[in-house]
This record gives C-alpha cells, structure tokens and sequence, in this order.
C-alpha cells in the first residue's frame, strides 16, 4: 500500500500542477479533502479553482520530484519548481490517505530559492 500512496500522490500533484485538477480529484482523492495550506480554501473545488487560476496565469511552470517519503498514511513530496522569469521554490507536501487509499488531507510548506547563498548546497 505504501509504494501505490507514492505513486498516487505524484501522479495526482502532476496532474494537478500541469492544468487537469479535476480530474486529479476525482482519481485521487477521498469523500474528503482537508487543506492546510492558507491560500487554498478547504474542499475539493478550493483546490481545482486554485490550481485552474495557476494553469491559466503561468502555463510555462515546471515541477520535479526530488524525493517521495511515506510511513503509514503519510506522504511527503519534495519538488523543486520553476515559475516564470526563473522564479524558483522548492515545497514539501505532506498527503494524509484515507483506508481505500485516497487523499484526504494536505499540508505544505514553500521557501523561494534565493539567487545568492551563503553555501553551494542545493536547496533540494
């Protein structure tokens, strides 16, 4: 079960990412979906509305997957993004799965990857 909740939640953040929300909810998520994230509303169409606006504001943006993590009914993806005008972040979500193993909670946490450092280590 934890190998199919890695691929689910990159295949649903993928899906999600590059325009297709919707049906990234109805293949992967649960009877409910819990947002933490203070941007996104709570709910299934909170988060097709907001990432339908990201698809149509910067279609060009980009996502790798750096490392997937997962115990018990968690897990967590580490992607390095890029936006538009080279404007890059790295994020760590966190999927909480429900028994059926849908998505039924997310949280996250973002930090803009600075143009200068003070060391040569990737942020990712």
């Amino acid at each position: 079960m934890i190998e199919q909740m890695k691929e689910s939640a990159i295949a649903f953040y993928k899906m999600a990412y590059e325009g297709n929300p919707r049906k990234a909810t109805e293949l992967y998520v649960g009877s409910e979906y819990i947002q933490h994230n203070p941007e996104v509303t709570n709910g299934t169409e909170g988060f097709i509305e907001y990432f339908e606006r990201m698809q149509i504001e910067y279609p060009q943006k980009t996502i790798e997957f750096v490392r997937v993590i997962a115990e018990n009914d968690l897990v967590s993806l580490h992607t390095h993004q890029i936006w538009p005008n080279d404007d890059q972040y790295v994020t760590m979500d966190f999927f909480r799965f429900d028994n059926k193993g849908k998505i039924v909670e997310h949280w996250d946490a973002i930090q803009q990857i600075p143009k200068k450092s003070a060391n040569t280590n990737k942020m990712y």
